[in-house]
């Protein structure tokens, strides 16, 4: 896991005791939590009464450095040794990494499970139906002349249990384009997995 260093300046700033005291950390790390978790939070450590003494800038910029921390750590599913490494060398004490820690790896799988529900991933394509068509005449030509291809493709989308249709239609030459294309992007796949 690598933070920028404007990120490490502001998880500094959130183990700092002159700007985030001891009483206010905790708290700090579980409105950041929430924030992450819930909409509606996303913003209560402005208004809440217990961050009323801390200057509104520092708590911006720590609450913004913790959200971050917890964001990669889940991310990159960072061991508590790891964070607790990175924690003492922003200057953090013994108390708060235990307490960033525990805070943590209590959160840790709600915060793996919206991670994971973040994101569109594309449609699977499990199936392909398809039909030749061929048009004589149409409403504006006399003569057409044409093959004309109907495609459907059968996708798994994540998170339904239906199967859902693209379909669309192409001449032969939209077909053959489209044929090589994918040639060439399973080519690249190929390679990119033997180089892993």
């Amino acid at each position: 896991m690598e933070l920028s260093s404007s990120v490490l300046e502001e998880i500094t700033l959130a183990g700092d005791n002159a700007h985030i005291s001891d009483k206010v950390f905790s708290d700090l790390v579980k409105h950041a939590c929430q924030g992450l978790l819930s909409d509606k939070n996303k913003n209560s450590v402005a208004d809440e009464a217990i961050f009323k003494d801390t200057d509104k800038g520092s708590l911006k910029s720590a609450y913004s450095g913790i959200i971050t921390l917890l964001t990669e750590a889940t991310k990159w599913d960072v061991e508590s040794s790891s964070i607790g490494a990175l924690l003492e060398d922003c200057k953090y004490t013994t108390d708060r990494i235990n307490s960033f820690n525990n805070i943590y790896l209590s959160k840790k799988p709600l915060i793996q499970i919206l991670l994971g529900s973040i994101g569109k991933s594309p449609p699977h394509i499990v199936d392909v139906d398809w039909r030749l068509d061929y048009y004589i005449k149409n409403n504006h030509l006399d003569k057409v002349n044409e093959p004309v291809y109907l495609i459907t493709l059968k996708t798994e989308v994540a998170g339904q249990s239906e199967l859902q249709e693209v379909q669309f239609s192409c001449s032969l030459e939209q077909l053959q384009d489209l044929v090589g294309k994918l040639k060439d992007s399973t080519k690249c796949l190929e390679k990119l997995g033997q180089m892993s």
